[in-house]
């Protein structure tokens, strides 16, 4: 018999939080742009700003949600940077460690396919890039996709073939990324769409962008409801408990507060008991 949230869909989604509900550094951050990648917000989704750009963002995690979900992950420009610079870069992206992506079976001849979907906003229409990324053999590929309708959420489904050339290290390193690029130079959107794995050539990483969310401080973007699987099916996203969720974040932060009480806030109400925890921390932070 299956027990408690288990059932035969269980554990399809290889991503953590994809929901966007566990932010336990804080609901929102400021003044994030030039040096300041890492996450901020929501946990396991991680700000990545490359070159030296003079944007800034606010992230935040939002209410504005699609039917079905609570919250979304939001960029929202504050300083604008309407000529981006050949080495700049802005992504969200979230990390899998290799010994959770195994069943991929990557570097052989049975290497299965991926299916990553979301939901996606913004006022900005056009067409975006997701890029994955297999760092131990150097691999990635490209995908687009268009946000058609401004304001409006929109579901897309992207699948990719698997990868029979490049392995997949067994540990606790990163091995499969994730980006959603917002925007980009020259020195990353030069290049093809190479849509299947390829070896890594950075001029590909963004090619078929032609948006840039830090063109305007009017720009805003969302994003919730993220789910990869193995297969070239997409199956309904799984929705996992608060409890679940929080979790699996742990592996990767523990705070000394309790959830929602922040650092620099008084923390009144602290019981101790988030202190007990000590947990695993792995290089896919």
């Amino acid at each position: 018999a299956l027990i408690g949230s288990q059932t035969a869909l269980s554990n399809r989604n290889l991503i953590i939080n994809g929901a966007m509900q566990i932010t336990q550094r804080g609901t929102s951050a400021t003044g994030i742009g030039n040096g300041n990648s890492g996450y901020h917000t929501v946990d396991r989704f991680r700000f990545v700003e490359g070159g030296s750009p003079t944007y800034e963002f606010t992230l935040s995690q939002s209410t504005t949600a699609p039917t079905g979900f609570s919250n979304s992950l939001k960029l929202n420009c504050t300083t604008a940077d309407t000529s981006l610079a050949n080495d700049v870069q802005l992504k969200i992206d979230t990390r899998l460690e290799g010994q959770d992506v195994q069943r991929l079976k990557y570097g052989t001849s049975s290497a299965e396919a991926i299916t990553l979907s979301f939901w996606v906003r913004s006022n900005l229409t056009g067409d975006y890039v997701v890029w994955f990324f297999q760092p131990d053999d150097d691999r990635s590929a490209t995908k687009t996709y268009t946000i058609n309708s401004a304001d409006t959420w929109e579901h897309k489904t992207i699948t990719l073939s698997g990868d029979q050339t490049g392995v997949i290290d067994n540990d606790n390193g990163l091995g499969l990324q994730i980006t959603w690029f917002l925007g980009a130079g020259t020195d990353y959107t030069s290049g093809t769409a190479n849509t299947d794995w390829q070896a890594l050539d950075n001029t590909d990483r963004a090619a078929g962008l032609n948006v840039n969310l830090s063109s305007s401080t009017s720009n805003e973007w969302y994003l919730t409801g993220c789910q990869l699987e193995v297969g070239d099916t997409e199956t309904p996203f799984e929705h996992r408990s608060f409890a679940d969720e929080l979790q699996k974040c742990l592996r990767y932060y523990t705070q000394t507060y309790d959830y929602g009480v922040f650092v620099g806030h008084s923390g009144d109400d602290y019981d101790g008991t988030m202190a007990q925890r000590s947990l695993s921390s792995t290089s896919s932070n």
